[in-house]
């Protein structure tokens, strides 16, 4: 059995150290415990810092292309490099790594195929009154939408069997932890949180600049996601809100109408068709969101046959660097061998 822990970096050298000095090289359940950076287009020491303590895999991004496709990025390269569980967690020692055999006991019990650490965002010191407010809010949005009991949504500490990695696919360019987990819901990935802890804050959040700019992005990465997976519902619901909104003006104008009044509110009736047009226009877009949610499901289960293929044929992952200085490889076999390193070994595993 392997274990995997990837770790997503932006110009993390200051922070990158003290992460990988917490995390385990040994595991209970597992032969062997591998660490993958994920560069996503560091413009610091980055790389230079995670070779020299140690990471055993690189995968570097040419460009910033944001967290969720750095993560995704890390997700194929763990899959490919033979992980049977993957671990994600931060560069920034936000996540406290003693937790990890915690993390993934159940998946190794086979009670669970994704786990996600449960901050207990209450006890956060540096969260304040209104984040933890928002947090839970935005935590029982999202187990609504992915019909999950998971405690806190936006946790990036998780793991992953080898089946949820595979069936994962995240589209998002701004965040995995909400897309994933309402995917895994869909899917037949089953799911469960474990309490942790965290550490102490190093630096503050690059992805929120402020409190607001978190509000808001947060607010439309739930939308847009929740309409990706139940578009009917949420289409449906503001086309009947927009609906009940038409028949007040109408109401009234039914009113004056029956007074003999109705000259005088002509632009009550006016408002209120402008009203039950957009309601229809809305639920036009439900039957149409509805039609290509059918369409993304095809796709996902296209998507993982091919990712299945990919496996089986020992396709390299793109991006790919050892992290050892000397450009060894862990041995591995089968079809979970490392990946090929020279232009010829790697023509040889295509078809």
């Amino acid at each position: 059995m392997k274990l995997i822990i990837q770790i997503p970096c932006f110009n993390e050298e200051q922070t990158l150290p003290t992460t990988l000095a917490d995390l385990p090289r040994e595991v209970e359940g597992f032969d062997t415990v591998e660490w993958l950076v994920i560069d996503d287009g560091s413009k610091d020491r980055t790389l230079d810092v995670a070779r020299a303590n140690g990471v055993d895999h690189i995968v570097k991004l040419t460009n910033n292309k944001g967290l969720a496709a750095g993560f995704q990025a890390g997700l194929d390269a763990c899959l490919k490099l033979g992980a049977d569980v993957i671990v994600n967690t931060d560069a920034d020692n936000q996540y406290d790594a003693s937790y990890i055999p915690d993390l993934v006991a159940p998946v190794l019990a086979g009670e669970a195929d994704m786990v996600v650490g449960d901050r207990q965002v209450e006890k956060i010191e540096h969260f304040s009154p209104l984040k933890v407010r928002l947090q839970k809010l935005g935590s029982a949005v999202v187990r609504r939408a992915s019909e999950t009991e998971i405690a806190d949504a936006t946790s990036g500490f998780r793991a992953y069997n080898r089946e949820a990695a595979i069936q994962l696919a995240v589209v998002s360019r701004f965040t995995y932890t909400l897309e994933s987990l309402i995917q895994a819901g869909k899917l037949l990935v089953a799911t469960k949180h474990v309490p942790v802890s965290t550490n102490e804050k190093l630096r503050e959040s690059r992805l929120f600049p402020s409190m607001w700019a978190y509000v808001r992005r947060n607010t439309i990465s739930i939308f847009r996601i929740y309409a990706q997976y139940e578009p009917m519902r949420v289409f449906m619901s503001m086309a009947a809100l927009l609906f009940l909104l038409a028949c007040i003006p109408w109401g009234r104008f039914f009113v004056s109408w029956v007074q003999g009044e109705g000259a005088g509110h002509v632009q009550s009736l006016i408002f209120g068709g402008v009203l039950f047009t957009a309601a229809v226009m809305l639920a036009a877009l439900a039957v149409m969101g509805d039609l290509l949610h059918g369409q993304r499901i095809l796709l996902q289960r296209v998507f993982e046959r091919t990712r299945r293929i990919e496996l089986e044929l020992g396709i390299p992952p793109s991006h790919y660097e050892p992290g050892q200085p000397n450009g060894e490889q862990p041995a591995t076999t089968g079809a979970h061998a490392a990946p090929p390193q020279t232009t010829a070994e790697r023509d040889a595993v295509r078809p």
